[in-house]
């Protein structure tokens, strides 16, 4: 089998599992975002309200069994600048012509949660999930699939202190890497490092550098 029959084929199993992921989930929204990579992982974004029934449904599935949540990973995604080509009328010189203009609009950025799911049970995988928040600001939450894959708990915990990523149902969210005073989150995209190191407790190299800016000799 081709690499390309490879791909074909995994797109239809992920196809299959959403055809019935959706009957057995009344309402939940679905959809296939194909990789277009060497490896061709397409994974299966989820609407927020109905993630957690189909997570169950994912690891309780006699065919699926997907018991493992093994990586858990947050991706920051910064607005973008979407342009449109627009026919529209106009006149000119007293003549009413259709011309093409570049519509530029503004797509706002969003966070998003990336579980690879394995079936120890039945040694297949991985099934990759997504969960994406409604903005990067007052809306950057999903629900806690912790419930449902006890390992990923740590793992949300990770995305929650690094990206801002608020895990809803979470029982024990709280900064895992970062300590608790620390402001902002150091793997977004627009992070801005700080120039006043005043928690390093042993500043060297360019934080000394930096430190002997703040703090006399």
């Amino acid at each position: 089998m081709s690499h390309v029959e490879e791909i074909l084929e995994l797109m239809e199993t992920l196809d299959q599992i959403k055809i019935r992921v959706e009957a057995a989930v009344p309402g939940a929204a679905l959809e296939i975002v194909p990789n277009a990579s060497p490896d061709g992982q397409h994974s299966l974004l989820v609407d927020n309200a109905h993630a957690l029934a189909v997570a169950k449904f994912l690891r309780d599935d006699s065919a699926l069994r997907l018991d493992y949540a093994s990586n858990v990973t947050g991706i920051d995604w910064l607005d973008t600048v979407v342009q449109e080509k627009r026919k529209v009328k106009q006149v000119i010189d007293g003549v009413e012509r259709e011309i093409e203009q570049t519509i530029e609009q503004t797509k706002p950025g969003y966070l998003e949660v990336v579980y690879h799911l394995y079936s120890m049970e039945l040694k297949h995988g991985p099934l990759i999930l997504r969960l994406r928040t409604a903005n990067r600001g007052d809306r950057a939450c999903v629900p806690s699939l912790t419930p449902v894959w006890r390992g990923a708990e740590f793992q949300e915990r990770e995305a929650y202190d690094l990206y801002g990523i608020n895990f809803e149902g979470h029982p024990d969210l709280r900064r895992i890497l970062m300590w608790d005073e620390f402001k902002d989150f150091p793997m977004r995209k627009d992070y801005v490092e700080p120039d006043d190191y005043e928690y390093e407790p042993t500043p060297h190299d360019d934080v000394l550098e930096k430190t002997k800016r703040h703090y006399p000799a």
